[in-house]
């Protein structure tokens, strides 16, 4: 299996501190951002390569990153340069992911994750999920909020975990259940993505590409202990910097 991480992205709402530097880099507590999605990925033992997609203007960064790690025991970490240089010329998540598969002549089982999501569910437990469906599965968090669920994907789940009906950012929520941005494809699943860009979809965000599968097939949501973290602002940002002070 291989992991994909999406690091392509510019963070302009992020601007100053992302403005020469990654939001995966940016610190949190004594670690990186990136470093406690490393730790979750390193969990699952199946992965046998990670690949890190970022853009020209950060992939020298994440290749320092990534060479100053020990990976002797561990998946080794490719970095891939998706050749953009701008927010206004970029592939978006869905492009960069069909960048990597093309590039790379991906034939095997994927996680997709965002490269600055930090999380605390397991994601050993949403692949044991995932082999059990052997089907697409997405990852479903209990959200109470109103106002927070109108910001994602949220999701009508059955008894068996299937999703029913999917809506990025819906002003009328269906359920409580919000969908995050960590995804497992099956090898049979990837040429479907050259299906959805053909159609005209958008290349953006990686929801999109299941909203769209959940109406050709059966897909599951592993409904997931925990919390997920998207660093979305400066303010945002420096709360969660507050929190993981002593981590």
């Amino acid at each position: 299996m291989k992991a994909i991480l999406l690091a392509a992205g510019y963070a302009t709402r992020l601007y100053p501190l992302t403005k020469d530097k990654p939001k995966s880099l940016l610190p949190l507590g004594r670690r990186l951002i990136i470093d406690y999605i490393l730790d979750s990925i390193d969990s699952v033992k199946d992965i046998d390569e990670i690949i890190l997609v970022t853009n020209a203007r950060f992939a020298s960064q994440f290749q320092a990153w990534a060479d100053s790690l020990d990976r002797s025991d561990k998946a080794t970490i490719t970095v891939l340069n998706d050749g953009t240089d701008s927010d206004d010329n970029k592939r978006g998540a869905i492009g960069d992911i069909k960048f990597v598969i093309d590039s790379l002549n991906i034939h095997d089982d994927v996680v997709i994750l965002a490269g600055d999501n930090i999380f605390t569910y397991d994601i050993n437990d949403m692949y044991a999920f995932f082999k059990e469906k052997s089907a697409p599965t997405l990852v479903a968090i209990n959200v109470p909020e109103k106002h927070q669920l109108q910001k994602l994907a949220v999701a009508l789940i059955d008894d068996n975990g299937q999703i029913l009906d999917m809506v990025e950012k819906p002003q009328e929520p269906k359920s409580n259940w919000g969908i995050y941005a960590t995804y497992f494809y099956g090898k049979d699943i990837l040429p479907l993505i050259d299906e959805y860009l053909a159609e005209g979809n958008s290349p953006d965000a990686p929801g999109n590409f299941p909203s769209w599968l959940y109406k050709r097939m059966p897909i599951y949501a592993y409904k997931a202990e925990g919390s997920c973290i998207d660093i979305g602002t400066v303010e945002n940002y420096y709360s969660t910097v507050e929190k993981y002070k002593d981590a």
